[in-house]
Formats: C-alpha cells, sequence, structure tokens
C-alpha cells in the first residue's frame, strides 16, 4: 500500500508541469540571472564605476589626476562636454570637475578653493560612492606625492631656499565636494528613497494572483461566456476589470508611500519625501498600473485553473523583479544585463519612481517611461483579447 501510495505521488507531481517549473525552471533561470548580473562584482579585471572627468585647470597637475584615474582598472572613463548634464543624462555614475585652480594646492601654502566637485548620480548605493571615492583620494595622493617628489628633486641644487610645497594633508572635505544631482546642497538620498520605489513597482504586479483568480473563477461559472451572449463588447467586459484594479493599485501607491512617510521613521529610518512632481508620480503609478493589469489579464485568459496562474503569475514576477533592477540595483550590472532589463517593464516603472524620489524629475522626467508602460500594457490587452475571443469562439 504505501508502495502505491509513493507512486501516486510520484505521478500526480511529475503531471503539473507548473508545479515542475517552479521547482527547477525557475530557481534554474533565476540563479543565471543573477550569476550574470552580479558577475562584474566579483571581477576584479571589469570596471565597476563609469565616470566623466571635466578638466577646467588643464594643468600638469589635472593631466596626472586624469592619467591615474585611467589607469585604474576599476572604473571606466566617458567623454562629456563642458556644459554636461546630470550623470545619468550622461551615461555616467560620477562626474568629477577638476576647477580652476587645483594646481595651487601643489605648490602653495596660502588658502585655496581648489577641490574637486564630483556629481553623483541620486541612486547611486553608499558602498558605491565609498569606492569611488576611495580611488579618488588615492590618486589625489599619488599626485601629492609625485609633487613633493619633484620639488625634493629640485631642492637638491637650489641652496638655502625653502620648499614651496604646501604641507602634505588628506582631508576629505579639502579634496572633494559632493553633490547629488537634482538634490540641494547638503542633501543625501536616504534608504527609504531608495528602497520604497523598488517595492511599489514589485507590490503593483501581485495584482496578478487576485485578478486571475476572480477571472478564472468567473470563466468557470460561465459568468464570461452568458456576459458575451448577452452582447457585452470586450472593450466593456476588460474595463470593467481593468478601473477597479487600477483604484485597488493607486491605494497601493498611495499606502506604500504613507508607510514610508510616516511609520518607517518611528522605528529610526529615515522618512521618505516626494521631490519631483506629484502630477508625475500619478503618471507613472497610473502607466505602471495598466502595465500590471493588461500582463495579468494575459495570463488569466491562457491559464486554465487559479493554480496554474498563481505559480506562473508568481514566476513571472520574481523573474521580472530580477531582470528590471528591483533585486540587484542596475548599476552594479554589466552593460548586457542594463540593456536587457529594458525588457522588464518593472525597471521602466522602477526609473520613473526614481525620478520622481530622488532626481526631483518633472512631467515630461518621465514621460519615456510612462509611455513604455502604457504601449506594455496594451499590447498585453491586445494579445489578451485574441487568445479570449479564440476560446470563446471554441467553446461556442
Amino acid at each position: 500500500m504505501f508502495k502505491a501510495m509513493l507512486i501516486k505521488e510520484f505521478l500526480l507531481v511529475s503531471r503539473d508541469k507548473h508545479a515542475l517549473a517552479a521547482l527547477f525552471v525557475m530557481p534554474a533561470v533565476f540563479i543565471l540571472i543573477m550569476s550574470l548580473a552580479l558577475k562584474d562584482v566579483f571581477n576584479e579585471d571589469k570596471a565597476l564605476i563609469e565616470y566623466a572627468v571635466v578638466d577646467r585647470d588643464n594643468s600638469l597637475e589635472s593631466y596626472s589626476l586624469i592619467s591615474k584615474l585611467r589607469a585604474n582598472k576599476l572604473m571606466n572613463e566617458h567623454n562629456i562636454s563642458e556644459d554636461f548634464g546630470k550623470p545619468k543624462e550622461e551615461g555616467v555614475q560620477f562626474i568629477v570637475v577638476i576647477p580652476e585652480g587645483f594646481k595651487s594646492q601643489f605648490s602653495q601654502n596660502e588658502a585655496n578653493n581648489s577641490a574637486l566637485q564630483i556629481e553623483v548620480a541620486s541612486d547611486i548605493g553608499q558602498s558605491h560612492l565609498m569606492l569611488f571615492k576611495t580611488q579618488i583620494l588615492s590618486s589625489v595622493m599619488q599626485v601629492r606625492l609625485d609633487a613633493i617628489n619633484l620639488a625634493t628633486e629640485m631642492q637638491s641644487g637650489m641652496r638655502g631656499e625653502k620648499s614651496a610645497i604646501k604641507k602634505i594633508e588628506f582631508d576629505e572635505a579639502g579634496i572633494m565636494n559632493i553633490h547629488y544631482a537634482a538634490l540641494s546642497e547638503d542633501e543625501k538620498p536616504t534608504s527609504t528613497q531608495q528602497s520604497v520605489p523598488s517595492w511599489i513597482v514589485f507590490g503593483l504586479f501581485f495584482v496578478i494572483i487576485p485578478m486571475s483568480t476572480i477571472f478564472i473563477n468567473e470563466r468557470k461559472q460561465n459568468t464570461l461566456m452568458r456576459l458575451s451572449t448577452m452582447n457585452v463588447s470586450l472593450p466593456v467586459l476588460f474595463g470593467g476589470k481593468i478601473i477597479p484594479y487600477m483604484l485597488i493599485n493607486q491605494l497601493q501607491v498611495w499606502v506604500m508611500i504613507a508607510v514610508g512617510m510616516f511609520v518607517v521613521p518611528l522605528f529610526g529610518a529615515a522618512p521618505l519625501t516626494i521631490g519631483g512632481d506629484i502630477s508625475a508620480l500619478i503618471a507613472v503609478s497610473l502607466a505602471l498600473s495598466l502595465s500590471a493589469i493588461g500582463l495579468s489579464i494575459l495570463i488569466a485568459v491562457t491559464v486554465d485553473s487559479v493554480e496554474q496562474a498563481t505559480t506562473i503569475g508568481g514566476i513571472i514576477n520574481i523573474l521580472l523583479g530580477a531582470i528590471g533592477g528591483v533585486m540587484v540595483p542596475k548599476f552594479v550590472m554589466p552593460d548586457f544585463m542594463k540593456e536587457f532589463a529594458n525588457v522588464s517593464p518593472m525597471s521602466w516603472g522602477l526609473e520613473g519612481f526614481l525620478d520622481v524620489f530622488l532626481r526631483r524629475g518633472t512631467i515630461s522626467d518621465v514621460m519615456y517611461e510612462v509611455v513604455g508602460l502604457i504601449l506594455f500594457g496594451v499590447v498585453s490587452l491586445i494579445i489578451a483579447a485574441g487568445i479570449f475571443n479564440y476560446k470563446i469562439r471554441r467553446v461556442a
């Protein structure tokens, strides 16, 4: 009897293709995605930092600093113009501005205002920033030591003259000024501003589970069939699904924002602040909601049971989150993974929210992401409509 029970259980499991996919295919794909996304983090020969330099001093010292930065294998330099924009717009994480008078700190004792100006992308993590600051400090120290050695060699043939070299000091504040793009002078991004957008995006796509459950139950109870025989058009039918869940999604967004603003500070973390335009936030959340609902309806009309919808929906959510930068920040991904991330609507939604929360974005700044999300949602609904009509005709 026990043997028969074992055989029965193995047969049932082997026939459930969706469960097997969740057990074997999803972890394998997840391992592949995460390994590719993080491969450069553990590669000592691969650049982790994308930066650009604007040299306004044009001195031997500034050229020396630039050459030492270029020799660093951890960093990859990009070329930008003097009238540069924000780091994100220039495709880099950091912009180093070498000011006029930079060379004076290596040869004069008088006070000077020659600190490097570092523009930082607002979504850069603190560990990444600390790594970059360490590389800058190391390079400046090397330039100063070179200046000391040169001055020492020159003095060896000059009797009785004092050195003109400034006393060596490695005060970080005197070497560089850090400024986060789009933020005020002394303002820094917080962990709350980084995490809330990610989990808003991830949370909105879990509408797949309740929507699929209701849709499939209505189909099994022939509710949808009766509605179609009553000449209820497909746009009306889908509209009756889209509008309620879109309202639910918007409630989700504002509840999570409220948690970030009022609940998180109670536990000692920094509160969430909305730095950008509220209209931009609303546009991104509505477009992201349409995208999530379109995918939900597509899954609901494709699968045959609630169990399948729950399994497939969960797998798709996790994979889209891993690809789209929700689980692994895109700034640590290799270039091909950054490009591949654009296949995930979660990536577009996350960038839109980061534009609002971190980059002080307006409606024009998020328009690219909004249009992409709307197109994804509309295309998903069109495909879902085609599949639904086919199944209805087949049953009829």
